[in-house]
């Protein structure tokens, strides 16, 4: 019977070491007392990314990036795409349970109710210009929140905590939607009580004058795209949540961190790169020329919106989306990309250099493709992704609260600059 442990030898001093293997991981502090001599630290890993490495234990989003799986709390994302709202999945990730009617009844009279944001905030918009990126103005907006609610402070009250955790996710599609009129010089649209969630967020961002009618394909497919985004394990976004709350932040500062990563091109703005891919295309007799040059160029030119770093085979989110946007372009007409995106899709699964990358469609393949056609500006691609994700963040910092083993973020470094020096005088350097 083999035993749960790793044998280490080190081969500079002759000893082994025994080190206990728990769920699949050592624990790198177990390497500390792998020394070359007395004054040595200790053996410490290099991981840079993080592509190797667990941060910490959840219980909250589960990836087979191998099989193509996605887990919320143990529910596949398809059927909650399928059968559940943004706003009960967004419950299902915080609190790990489906709500019963009580709980949902409540759940969403509090989120709700937690909409509207304080006049002040419309002033700090009027301070930006009017052609500031969205995503600059909703970091300083949502950071600007924490002066609005000093009670966040108090961390480790639960109840202070689920509060918070109202306000944001409600307060989240009215910042967007006004950081969207204030690009485009229109009024204010203030949040409409008797509207769900996603159409709620629609007549905020397109109401004009008089009654605003939500289209209920349109509402169903952003309904869609938000669970879709609510959450996907330890990204780029989810990390900095997780290491600015670590030294016991608000969460209205920590979220506006996790924003700001989500900012950056090679996370939240991959959608928009699809789009610009499949207009620098131009048309879908060009898609076999295009495939070639990806093929030659030695990765200058990349095929956006395929291949992830997690999964390895077909992203489960993708078939969804495609599904969705064919019914989302019956009402809005169809999108001129849409056939250049299904002939590069077409082609590449047939490709054998991408078969044997495994590079097949993500999210990101359709999404700007939907997002577009509905009316959203491309600068408000990374800003829709920032709406659904907050429930994510949320759930991500609220457990890593409660975790025990959690400590403030420190990672190590290997240093490799000069050794001790002494200061030389101005006068005196060549």
């Amino acid at each position: 019977m083999g035993k749960d442990t790793l044998s280490i030898t080190d081969n500079r001093t002759g000893k082994t070491y025994e080190i206990p293997i728990q769920e699949g991981a050592i624990r790198a502090l177990d390497l500390r007392q792998i020394k070359n001599g007395p004054d040595d630290f200790g053996l410490m890993t290099y991981d840079p990314a993080f592509t190797n490495t667990a941060a910490c234990r959840s219980r909250i989003t589960f990836i087979d990036g191998d099989k193509g799986v996605l887990l919320y709390r143990g529910y596949p994302i398809q059927e909650l795409a399928e059968k559940s709202t943004y706003l009960e999945t967004a419950y299902l990730i915080l609190n790990g349970e489906l709500p019963a009617r009580a709980q949902h009844e409540d759940w969403v009279h509090n989120i709700t109710y937690h909409t509207m944001v304080h006049e002040n905030i419309k002033e700090l918009m009027g301070s930006f210009r009017y052609d500031a990126h969205p995503m600059g103005m909703l970091v300083s907006t949502v950071a600007a929140l924490s002066t609005f609610y000093p009670d966040a402070k108090a961390i480790h009250d639960p109840q202070n905590r689920r509060t918070q955790g109202f306000r944001l996710i409600a307060k989240m599609p009215t910042l967007a939607a006004f950081v969207y009129r204030h690009s485009v010089g229109t009024p204010y649209a203030y949040p409409d009580n008797e509207l769900g969630y996603c159409g709620n967020f629609l007549q905020m961002m397109f109401k004009l004058a008089g009654k605003y009618r939500v289209n209920p394909v349109l509402e169903r497919a952003l309904e869609v795209l938000f669970i879709l985004h609510a959450d996907h394990e330890q990204n780029c976004s989810t990390s900095a949540m997780r290491s600015v709350g670590s030294s016991e932040v608000d969460p209205y500062s920590a979220t506006a961190a996790a924003i700001a990563a989500l900012y950056g091109p090679l996370h939240g703005g991959a959608n928009e790169a699809v789009l610009r891919m499949l207009r620098e295309i131009g048309g879908r007799e060009r898609v076999p020329a295009f495939i070639k040059e990806v093929k030659e160029s030695g990765g200058e030119v990349r095929l956006m919106g395929f291949g992830h770093r997690v999964y390895k085979n077909y992203d489960p989110r993708a078939n969804i989306i495609k599904k969705m946007a064919e019914q989302v372009f019956e009402v809005t007409g169809r999108n001129p990309l849409l056939d250049i995106a299904l002939e590069l899709e077409r082609i590449a699964l047939q490709d054998e250099y991408f078969v044997k990358r495994k590079l097949y469609p993500n999210v990101d393949f359709y999404s700007g493709l939907i997002y577009q056609a509905m009316g959203f500006p491309v600068d408000m691609f990374p800003v829709l992704f920032a709406i659904p994700r907050t429930a994510g963040w949320l759930a991500q910092w609220d457990e890593m609260l409660q975790d025990k083993d959690q400590k403030i973020a420190r990672p190590r470094q290997i240093y490799r600059g000069p050794a001790e020096r002494p200061y030389v005088p101005l006068e005196a350097r060549s």
